[in-house]
């Protein structure tokens, strides 16, 4: 894994493009880079097969976008670079990171609750969709005890 940078985003685009019925636009992922949000992408044999998008605030981060190329979906590469990503705000010290994800893609709510993830509140109508819109459900994954050991303070 590693920082996605402006050359990258051409492959990320074709990705995000290729995996989501609304996809992020190449100036989504200019301004995220330009805000120095965290981003980042990973490669198999040369080829940049996955990425994320983590905004980080004062003690908490949201997770933007995370995606994996079709060739390379259901290998891991997924829950790959999730972990990372969590890594990533463990490293900073932040206390918890969030997300969105459509109440229909279950796959993703699966991989999301593996990583630690539980429901926190639900978005009506968040995501458009081919019926109109779609539900997100809110997820967080609290790290703020695994920065402290696991120990309450005080």
């Amino acid at each position: 894994m590693r920082l996605m940078t402006l050359a990258d985003v051409d492959a990320v685009l074709a990705i995000e493009q290729s995996v989501q019925a609304y996809p992020w636009t190449r100036g989504n992922f200019c301004d995220a880079l330009g805000s120095a949000y965290l981003c980042y992408v990973d490669e198999v044999a040369g080829e940049l097969c996955s990425f994320a998008v983590l905004m980080s605030g004062v003690d908490e981060a949201e997770l933007l976008t995370i995606g994996v190329a079709a060739p390379h979906q259901r290998k891991g590469l997924g829950r790959t670079m999730l972990s990372a990503m969590l890594e990533v705000a463990r490293a900073k010290q932040l206390s918890r990171v969030f997300l969105e994800v459509g109440v229909s893609n279950l796959g993703a709510i699966a991989l999301y609750r593996c990583a630690g993830f539980a429901e926190v509140a639900m978005r009506r109508a968040y995501y458009r969709n081919e019926k109109g819109s779609e539900d997100a459900m809110v997820m967080a994954c609290d790290l703020s005890s695994e920065l402290s050991g696991g120990r309450v303070n005080g």
